[in-house]
């Protein structure tokens, strides 16, 4: 099934493409989007509407690309105008996962094998509100396509998810698998192979946060590696105080 974005762009996998063997694994939750700020009449109706698929996986928010995806959306003048979203609001993950993850283990993007348990964005809550109440109640109107991307879902990774996520560890021959929070630990890791915590904050119970342990995935050795979800890393938007201060207790050693 094709999905759509605000004024038309098709939704689209964003997934690993320099297939050479890399050195780390890291796996996300899912993927995010190009956010656009929305201006009609010199004022700012949205100030980020997802409204494309970012161009490659955690996306840094490089603004000539942004200017360049945007450019190409086709919006009624009686709309106004769309522009890039603040630089902190596209690609901050990836910045996170570039500074504060990546570089403190010794590694850049080039030894890094990206992936996302849901190779696809999806809507939050803050976007399903100003869809209702900017978006849906001009449709008629302007003969605007309706958004068919689904909302954020609470389950991201099944069985044949893990089936492919296996198939991209196992062809990135990394040897060490970093993961990004509590959900793909949950419905992962737990599914792939025999761990005794189910949490970012058992593992840290029960080795320290930031230390690596080793499992057994398709008979064989993995370096284990979970840290906090790039918003709590980051300090991004509403973001867990604890796992900030925790993950730069570690950047700093």
């Amino acid at each position: 099934m094709t999905y759509y974005y605000p004024f038309g762009e098709e939704l689209r996998p964003v997934v690993q493409k320099d297939r050479r063997p890399k050195k780390v694994f890291v796996l996300g939750v899912y993927a995010s989007a190009v956010h656009a700020r929305w201006i009609m009449d010199n004022k700012i109706i949205c100030q980020a509407l997802a409204v494309a698929s970012e161009p490659r996986i955690f996306w840094d928010g490089n603004r000539e690309e942004a200017i360049e995806i945007i450019s190409r959306i086709k919006i009624p003048k009686e709309l106004g105008t769309l522009e890039p979203a603040g630089a902190h609001l596209n690609g901050p993950s990836a910045k996170t996962l570039d500074e504060h993850i990546l570089a403190p283990l010794g590694f850049t993007r080039k030894d890094a094998w990206l992936c996302d348990l849901l190779p696809e964005t999806r809507l939050n809550t803050s976007q399903i509100k100003v869809l209702k109440e900017k978006y849906e109640p001009r449709i008629k109107q302007y003969g605007l396509n309706a958004v068919t991307i689904p909302n954020r879902p609470t389950v991201f990774c099944d069985k044949k998810r893990s089936e492919e996520i296996l198939a991209e560890l196992e062809e990135s021959q990394a040897e060490l698998l970093v993961l990004l929070g509590d959900i793909p630990i949950k419905q992962f890791l737990n599914r792939v192979t025999d761990v005794n915590y189910n949490s970012l904050s058992e593992y840290a119970d029960l080795y320290g946060y930031g230390s690596k342990t080793q499992v057994i995935i398709n008979g064989k050795n993995i370096t284990v590696l979970p840290f906090a979800h790039p918003r709590q890393i980051g300090g991004l938007g509403a973001y867990s105080k604890k796992w900030n201060q925790l993950h730069s207790i570690w950047e700093n050693k």
